[in-house]
């Protein structure tokens, strides 16, 4: 996907864009940090970046600490070798080709197949 001719274009024009304005964003960034040592205010900043302070990034990460104690259990109950889970269902990305495939090899039964016997004449 995304190899017409207009979204190659669109791909061009993006790729100049940014090089048009990285040396004014690096001049305003330039500027915030030469700032930044005489107690700049962050709203300057927030149309350029992303701002979050000190205080909520520990915040998030104690709560991250508390929450996840474990693996999670999404396909805890899939077996391993057939892909089904306890329903009986696949997965939603798994093709459906895939699928017939796997269900063939778990129709066969598994037992000794006789030799061929060659041509019979």
């Amino acid at each position: 996907m995304a190899k017409s001719l207009r979204s190659k274009w669109k791909r061009k024009m993006r790729a100049e864009k940014r090089k048009k304005n990285a040396p004014k964003e690096l001049a305003r960034l330039k500027n915030v940090v030469a700032k930044g040592k005489a107690d700049v205010l962050m709203e300057d900043v927030k149309d350029v970046a992303t701002v979050v302070t000190v205080e909520k990034i520990k915040e998030k990460s104690e709560m991250e600490a508390n929450t996840s104690e474990g693996k999670m259990e999404t396909d805890a109950k899939r077996t391993k070798k057939s892909l089904l889970n306890e329903h009986g269902q696949y997965p939603a990305w798994m093709n459906p080709r895939h699928q017939k495939k796997l269900r063939t090899q778990r129709g066969k039964k598994k037992g000794k197949t006789k030799p061929h016997k060659g041509l019979a004449w």
